[in-house]
């Protein structure tokens, strides 16, 4: 692998993870300095392959968004809407249930369902949301409800944190997603989500979240005001988390869009930024058994690259994405199993369908 890295400081980092030896953050800082994009695509695609040869998976899931009214109005954000301001809604069961029949003839194996934090909503409302789901699509996984959106329901149901995440776990949740934290760094909160939970409580949510036997993804939002060093940190902090719980399935980079958000003025992520999130990831998260190029909000020509800078899934289908497109994706908005299945083989990889937790579908 030498023959490919032109950064001689990548040299030590790349006998690291030959020995299997963890890296520390002094690393991680300089695998986000080094501009030899292809040097770390190699030792990203070296670790990929170790763990999942030439497999990239993709699953046929759904998402919903069942309100975008929400107090906590993220400077980042281009989703949320103040009640009653022009543009918000709120899905009724008998929309979520519209929702969900206009594609029972679809395979769909995972339900991906968020929201803001709409105070108007009891926590029956909640239960209401995920009785439907289940009694509709039985055999599809339930995934929903972020670390931030976990708290809010324990606030307003009368229960413990604890019994919370039990009830939601009674009435068909079996997995969350990983949104909510942003970036775990006490700056970037006061600037751009202090109304939000901050790095703590997310942890200890996700915590007890993984206690009660739910496995959960992981995320991390880049390319705003944060510094390389507060990316690092937050890679190290999911980490270590992992190393206690073994719960999170997967991290998935998030691109900041930002159109239509009060940050409108900074610029996109390049493709180096995109592909060096990816692969930094996967050679920082070595306890982390699955790296997404969430195609949405990098596009699928880049997350087909990805696939060789350390990704091994391309999430899925989609069919509605709503909260990175209101921030000005370009992206589909859904794919086909097809399109997807063509994106990973035209890459090189063999394409394999799985459920939410990487059973691999015959």
């Amino acid at each position: 692998m030498n023959t490919f890295i032109t950064d001689p400081r990548l040299t030590p980092i790349k006998e690291k993870i030959t020995a299997g030896i963890r890296l520390d953050a002094g690393d991680g800082i300089i695998l986000y300095q080094s501009h030899d994009i292809i040097g770390i695509g190699r030792l990203a695609d070296f670790v990929r392959r170790k763990r999942h040869g030439n497999k990239a998976f993709f699953i046929y899931n759904q998402h919903l968004n069942y309100t975008n009214v929400c107090v906590n109005h993220c400077r980042f954000c281009a989703y949320s809407r103040k009640k009653g301001e022009d543009g918000a809604f709120t899905l009724s069961i008998d929309d979520v249930t519209e929702k969900l029949m206009a594609r029972i003839d679809e395979p769909i194996r995972e339900i991906h369902m968020v929201g803001g934090i709409n105070p108007a909503l009891p926590f029956e409302y909640y239960l209401d949301l995920l009785n439907t789901i289940r009694e509709i699509r039985p055999n599809a996984t339930i995934k929903a409800f972020t670390a931030v959106e976990i708290d809010h329901l324990a606030g307003i149901s009368g229960l413990s944190l604890e019994d919370a995440i039990q009830k939601l776990k009674d009435t068909g949740l079996a997995m969350t997603p990983g949104g909510g934290a942003e970036v775990m760094s006490h700056r970037v909160r006061e600037q751009l989500f202090p109304r939000k939970i901050g790095q703590e409580r997310w942890l200890e949510v996700v915590r007890k979240i993984h206690e009660a036997g739910l496995t959960s993804n992981a995320t991390m939002l880049y390319g705003h005001i944060e510094t390389i060093e507060e990316r690092v940190e937050h890679l190290i902090h999911l980490r270590s988390l992992q190393d206690q719980t073994g719960g999170f399935s997967a991290f998935i980079p998030l691109a900041f869009h930002s159109r239509n958000t009060r940050l409108s003025h900074l610029p996109s992520t390049t493709a180096h930024d995109d592909l060096k999130a990816v692969a930094i990831a996967r050679l920082m998260l070595d306890n982390f058994d699955h790296i997404k190029a969430y195609w949405v909000m990098i596009g699928e020509k880049l997350a087909q690259i990805a696939l060789n800078f350390g990704a091994d899934d391309l999430d899925g289908t989609i069919i509605e994405e709503k909260i990175t497109h209101m921030a000005g994706a370009t992206s589909s908005k859904g794919l086909t199993r097809e399109n997807i299945q063509n994106m990973i083989r035209s890459g090189g990889f063999d394409p394999v369908e799985r459920d939410s937790f990487y059973r691999e579908i015959g």
